[in-house]
């Protein structure tokens, strides 16, 4: 019997580590995101927390990609500009809106020693998207575009990755004690077993 409560013990403990396990990694999302226009192409993934401010907008906690082969190497932190596109400070949020940034963006360096700032334009005849690049030598200061410096339009898109849904994780601790009850009651003797252990004694 013991034995079989030590069973019952271990199966609920696997379950609902299982559960809380799943939970924990729950506290972050990770997104595919690219964008592109003529000569440019970048894409990667984001990992931004779990819960949209009221607005729909998630914060950017840690990016991964690429840009026309050059290796994403960090994001800019939220509240400083790129170096060569100052004051204009991104603030690394996300959202699945129909306008998916805002008019800050996020930002991030590449292994080639650039930076990149895509962002929201509002103020275009059209509003759309927009990436600054700047280039080294930075000179700090928005004025202090070089030839090597751009802000182009761009085609932006970032998706959710598909993530295991709560139900299904349900499903699972149901399962898990449903096995356990049919496992504690085929070692239960029956009490016709039982009587006819009584007449033998």
């Amino acid at each position: 019997m013991k034995n079989l409560a030590l069973l019952a013990v271990t199966a609920i403990a696997t379950t609902s580590g299982l559960v809380f396990g799943t939970m924990n990694s729950a506290s972050a999302l990770n997104w595919n995101w690219n964008y592109s226009s003529t000569g440019i192409a970048a894409s990667g993934t984001f990992t931004t927390n779990d819960t949209p401010n009221d607005l729909g907008f998630y914060l950017i906690t840690g990016i991964t990609g690429t840009r026309n082969g050059e290796t994403i190497t960090g994001l800019q932190a939220a509240g400083t500009p790129i170096p060569g596109n100052e004051p204009f400070k991104v603030d690394n949020l996300i959202s699945l809106n129909n306008q998916q940034l805002t008019g800050d963006g996020f930002g991030y360096s590449t292994s080639g020693g650039n930076y990149s700032s895509p962002f929201f334009a509002s103020f275009l005849p059209t509003p759309g998207y927009l990436e600054v690049f700047s280039v080294p030598p930075l000179i700090p200061g928005f004025e202090n575009f070089g030839s090597e410096d751009s802000e182009l339009p761009i085609s932006f898109s970032a998706t959710i990755i598909t993530v295991p849904e709560p139900t299904s994780i349900l499903s699972l601790l149901a399962l898990g004690t449903l096995g356990v009850g049919l496992v504690l009651k085929r070692k239960k003797p029956s009490t016709f077993t039982e009587k006819k252990l009584e007449k033998v004694s």
